[in-house]
């Protein structure tokens, strides 16, 4: 690890790795992380026309060889994704490792030069996130959050209804998830890693803890190692929409309760949660429910001349007058059908290459999935100490809580560190 951060280093300090893309020229794009969001993602890169595929690379054989077919033989395999980062020509790399990650990929990537497109939520960690801004400042680079909603056409529009008034003033949202997970998702026994698992990589910065099928692959996000459950799963999509339409950066406080009470499996986050942030003129809540329901995913904006409910179909405005919205079509610049509908991860991506070229800050810019993130941390926080909270927004920490402090970051298993 110290001769590799050494030769990336070296390589890198001065302007990091840049090469100036003409409109001709097609996006060299590596992956880390090919599991199911990020086949997803590469599936979707791989569609548009200008992006070439130079690297792929995963601890888990199975979707390693499953994105290598997907990409013709044009990538190059890798195992470390260290290595994936030295990989030229490249111009920007696709994370969707589990959350633990996010924050030593995104930053040792932009060290490298290059841009980054990585999975919400942004970071496991308030302090992770702030370091992950300050390294896209830093490096120069285009860091864009897959908070694909933001790229929606029907999400800003309802958020432009939100602000012109059209629903009259807004002082409560209400975000949440119900669904049936009874009775969860197993018990099963420790094991001994697969032959064609790299499980201590897998883990890497968390703690050391035996190998379990509930703990890796997709059920990662039910562990307070590696993620925050449905808090920074699904809240971490529509608390951004409720930031975005109510023109919120930061919460004044939060309380929170919730656990798991009724799911019977190895999970630890919770499946029944009520979070309560009070923000600038109003309150924002977030609601889990997995015992049961019908909602799935919901986002609704009450405001003092209706109600306005938003989800990936449409938008519905309620009280004075009732419209539905879908989402329009929108000019395809991939290989599809010049009249098929793009659907928001198309929209996501193409908006992120369209950034690698110009520059410009991305829709869901690294400091919207920060402060996004944030949101969802400090509520995890709050329901796991019990306690109501008073943010400081400006200094980042809790006003006079010194435990609650201490949760706005977690320590590394050596030799895994957090440097800019």
């Amino acid at each position: 690890m110290n001769r590799r951060h050494l030769l990336t280093t070296a390589a890198v300090t001065a302007a990091s790795y840049k090469r100036v893309l003409g409109a001709n020229d097609r996006i060299s794009i590596g992956i880390i992380g090919t599991g199911n969001r990020g086949g997803q993602i590469w599936e979707q890169a791989l569609s548009e026309e200008d992006v070439r595929p130079v690297a792929a690379c995963d601890v888990y054989e199975p979707h390693l060889e499953k994105a290598l077919s997907m990409a013709s033989g044009r990538a190059k395999a890798y195992r470390d994704f260290r290595d994936v980062l030295e990989h030229r020509p490249m111009d920007a790399v696709l994370i969707a490792t589990p959350d633990h990650w996010h924050a030593i990929q995104t930053i040792m990537a932009c060290r490298a030069g290059l841009d980054v497109y990585v999975e919400k939520p942004l970071s496991l960690t308030v302090q992770e996130g702030r370091k992950m801004v300050s390294a896209a400042r830093r490096y120069d680079r285009v860091v864009q959050t897959g908070s694909q909603q933001r790229s929606g056409p029907h999400y800003a529009e309802a958020v432009h209804a939100i602000r012109s008034g059209e629903i009259g003033a807004v002082h409560h949202v209400e975000a949440g998830l119900e669904r049936n997970s009874m009775p969860g998702f197993g018990t099963p026994e420790d094991v001994e890693p697969p032959a064609d698992f790299n499980y201590a990589m897998w883990l890497g910065p968390a703690p050391l803890k035996p190998c379990n099928p509930l703990r890796g692959l997709y059920h990662f996000r039910w562990f307070w190692d590696y993620s925050g459950g449905q808090m920074t799963n699904w809240g971490a999509h529509n608390i951004d929409i409720a930031r975005w339409g109510m023109g919120v950066e930061s919460p004044l406080s939060v309380s929170g309760c919730g656990g798991r009470y009724a799911i019977q499996d190895n999970g630890e986050t919770p499946d029944v949660q009520e979070v309560l942030y009070e923000v600038e003129g109003g309150v924002l809540t977030w609601s889990v429910r997995e015992l049961n329901g019908t909602r799935g995913s919901f986002l609704v904006f009450h405001g003092t001349k209706g109600d306005l409910e938003i989800d990936r179909k449409g938008y519905s405005i309620r009280g004075q007058r009732w419209q539905r919205k879908d989402p329009p079509m929108v000019p395809d610049r991939s290989s599809h059908p010049p009249s098929a509908q793009r659907s928001l991860n198309a929209l996501h991506i193409r908006n992120f290459l369209d950034c690698v070229r110009s520059r410009d800050r991305p829709n869901a810019d690294v400091e919207i999935g920060h402060r996004t993130a944030l949101f969802c941390h400090l509520g995890n926080i709050a329901t796991r100490l019990k306690k109501s909270l008073k943010w400081d927004a400006d200094s980042e920490s809790f006003v006079s809580d010194e435990q609650a402090d201490q949760w706005l970051s977690k320590p590394y298993r050596s030799p895994w560190t957090l440097d800019l």
